[in-house]
């Protein structure tokens, strides 16, 4: 018997290392500070989280890299339904480790996010370690994951999942919940 369960092991364990994992700060955590060099329509700025949460909650979506087709998709997702979330006093951004010197051209392509919404460099991935929103086949570039942020600081919902389909659906639902 025990040499059909170790066989059966292994293969389990193959497939479970072979997964993604995500491992996302949690609902009701604190969410970490950061600033971080940004662009919106090309111009470059500062944004510094803790000066968005005094505006209201803020959506933040890291995503892998710019000029990619998952990014470049929810990115224009994102441009898509900006007035939805402004009109929920959110906050938009994107946060990627990926390709941080294209950013300044995709913030303001028409194609992707429109300049709409800004987007953040983040070199070496340091605020994706932060975020737990590492991708683990290229750990130097941030996951797909999107997190809301309430105006107190803390994180109310999560959402990962390198398919981008969803991310905008997820987070524009928490953000309406807020105000219920």
């Amino acid at each position: 018997m025990t040499r059909l369960l170790k066989p059966l092991a292994l293969g389990l364990l193959g497939i479970a290392l072979a997964l993604p994992t995500f491992a996302a700060l949690k609902t009701g955590s604190k969410a970490p500070d950061f600033s971080a060099p940004a662009y919106l329509a090309g111009n470059p700025f500062t944004f510094k989280l803790s000066d968005a949460l005094k505006k209201g909650p803020v959506v933040m979506y890291f995503f892998p890299a710019a000029f990619t087709p998952g990014c470049n998709l929810e990115a224009h997702l994102f441009s898509q339904a900006i007035d939805q979330f402004k009109a929920q006093g959110a906050t938009v951004i994107g946060v990627t480790a990926g390709n941080v010197d294209q950013l300044a051209e995709f913030s303001k392509s028409t194609e992707h996010c429109g300049g709409k919404f800004p987007v953040a460099a983040d070199p070496g991935a340091k605020i994706a370690r932060q975020y737990d929103a590492i991708l683990d086949k290229k750990p130097e570039w941030s996951s797909r994951t999107s997190y809301v942020i309430s105006p107190q600081g803390s994180i109310v919902h999560v959402y990962s999942d390198l398919n981008p389909n969803r991310h905008v659906k997820e987070t524009l639902d928490a953000v309406k919940a807020l105000k219920k």
